[in-house]
């Protein structure tokens, strides 16, 4: 099932790029855009990191086909591979989980998204995406301890919900902000606490911020307010 899933994700990007390139030559119906950046992410439940410690860092890189569909107003599909995770360094005032952790999730993504543009300067959208996991590494106390997923693995998809912001740099070049997290559990884990060695379980959700360079190829630029 896994090697059926990214064998469609592949054909789909395959599919954008044929999109992409034959709209950059023969017509305006469509944009086509190439994406790189990082992540930041972090697992939430995984009484590894605070609220704000997004210390996983990983590649955030894709196509998208923009749809325009009214003034102002598109659809955006993109196809990407993304990296997530966690991470810690041993910490012994941690409570719950003082050891270190080390975590990778790389997934190829499906974003959809609509957005709105502002003077076509600043883009705002909303969206979904759904993610194929294609690789995952886990790393508990320095390997002393069995991974997790050795018991429990991640599921192999990942739905999340997107917030997105986007701003022109300069001509077709713009910078991309992004935040995700996902609206259904990566895995459900079990822990125990140090000391009483009680049992308690966490529903655990990849969460994301990215930062993101797009470049759209065959944006029509006539279009463009410049501010004064």
């Amino acid at each position: 099932m896994l090697k059926s899933g990214i064998f469609n994700v592949l054909r789909l990007l395959a599919f954008l790029s044929v999109i992409i390139f034959s709209n950059v030559s023969y017509g305006q119906m469509f944009q086509g855009a190439v994406i790189a950046g990082f992540n930041l992410s972090k697992v939430a439940g995984d009484e590894v990191n605070g609220f704000y410690d997004f210390r996983r860092i990983g590649l955030n890189i894709g196509a998208a086909v923009i749809i325009p569909f009214k003034q102002h107003w598109d659809v955006t599909l993109e196809t990407t591979y993304s990296q997530k995770g966690a991470f810690q360094k041993e910490t012994p005032t941690n409570d719950k989980y003082p050891w270190e952790y080390n975590l990778r999730l790389n997934y190829v993504e499906v974003p959809v998204l609509i957005h709105y543009s502002d003077r076509n300067i600043i883009t705002a959208g909303l969206g979904f995406s759904w993610g194929r996991l294609v690789h995952a590494k886990e790393i508990e106390d320095s390997g002393n301890k069995p991974a997790y997923q050795d018991t429990i693995p991640f599921n192999n998809n990942d739905y999340s919900l997107l917030g997105d912001l986007r701003f022109r740099l300069w001509k077709r070049l713009h910078l991309n902000i992004r935040i995700a997290h996902s609206i259904i559990k990566i895995r459900q884990r079990e822990f125990r606490t140090i000391i009483t060695n009680q049992p308690w379980t966490n529903n655990q959700y990849n969460f994301v911020f990215s930062l993101r360079l797009v470049y759209i190829f065959n944006e029509n630029l006539q279009n463009v307010v410049k501010n004064k």
